[in-house]
């Protein structure tokens, strides 16, 4: 049985997702997110300009007369959402934790798709493949897979990034849109994301909270790494402990973006203190804008 509380949040989700899908991105949609490329329609005689390169020699031979192959783009496209539900995510000092705006993001990116016919499926991840669940259609299928999400009880508390893209490049064989929505507070993924990025569009989704970067001065302070387990005692109300911890947070940061970058996968940076839909709207009018060019 589903819990009330959780029931609360897929509605909550499912009617602001919905609505913004709808009225904030569905407009970029088909054009920022190709199909699986060209597909055969029909032949009709060769008209002045076709490209002679289209004509269906077998069918010319046979008709006595020239005749083209006529494409038109296989638009129906998969996408993955691939969410990183290690123990991490659980942390959020505004507005709710990164589990909670992992799920959201994963909804209206979901319902975008579905509102255009395409399918989605889910990858959940810790240092394990927590669960997949393969590619369907429709808005039912969309609330599930945030239910999924929501309501995910992971296995394990770390965090392994390399298993989640191995896992979307060897379940998803066919091209794909695929949002990797994580902090990003991993190493040793580099070349999984590499080979992901050479058969899929994979664009990385990080998730920041304003303590990922700061820390408040609360004088001597227990701190708690929420998947290994380990505390530390941190003296914050010293200026030269903050810079620092500021300026690692920071190289952390830079390092994964430097990475996207050097691959040229498209990012998104979307913080618990701040609306999601803008820097996604953003995210779909570049890709929009360098496809018009």
């Amino acid at each position: 049985m589903i819990p009330k509380e959780l029931i609360k949040a897929l509605r909550k989700i499912e009617i602001t997702t919905n609505r913004l899908a709808t009225e904030q991105l569905s407009g970029n949609y088909t054009s920022v997110f190709r199909g699986q490329g060209l597909a055969f329609r029909e032949v009709r005689e060769y008209q002045p300009g076709d490209d002679v390169r289209t004509i269906d020699w077998n069918v010319s031979a046979r008709m006595n007369n020239t005749y083209v192959k006529v494409f038109v783009e296989e638009r129906e496209m998969t996408m993955m959402l691939v969410v990183d539900l290690s123990q991490s995510q659980q942390f959020g000092t505004r507005g709710g934790n990164k589990a909670r705006l992992a799920a959201e993001v994963a909804a209206l990116c979901a319902f975008s798709a579905t509102k255009h016919n395409d399918r989605v499926g889910l990858i959940l991840s810790t240092d394990q493949v927590e669960k997949i669940v393969p590619p369907k259609k429709g808005q039912k299928h969309v609330m599930r897979v945030v239910r999924e999400i929501l309501g995910a009880t992971p296995e394990r508390p770390g965090t392994d990034l390399k298993v989640a893209l191995e896992t979307l490049y060897r379940v998803a064989r066919r091209r794909s849109v695929a949002f990797v929505i994580s902090d990003f507070f991993a190493e040793g993924h580099e070349r999984a994301l590499s080979l992901a990025a050479a058969r899929h569009d994979v664009i990385p989704v990080m998730l920041v909270d304003p303590r990922d970067e700061t820390l408040p001065d609360v004088g001597l302070a227990a701190f708690e790494d929420l998947e290994t387990g380990e505390s530390v005692l941190v003296d914050t109300a010293s200026p030269v402990v903050r810079a620092h911890y500021h300026k690692r947070m920071l190289a952390i940061r830079d390092t994964q973006i430097k990475l996207f970058r050097k691959l040229g996968l498209d990012h998104v940076v979307v913080r618990t203190d701040q609306p999601y839909i803008r820097p996604l709207r953003d995210l779909f009018a570049r890709r929009a804008r360098r496809i018009r060019r």
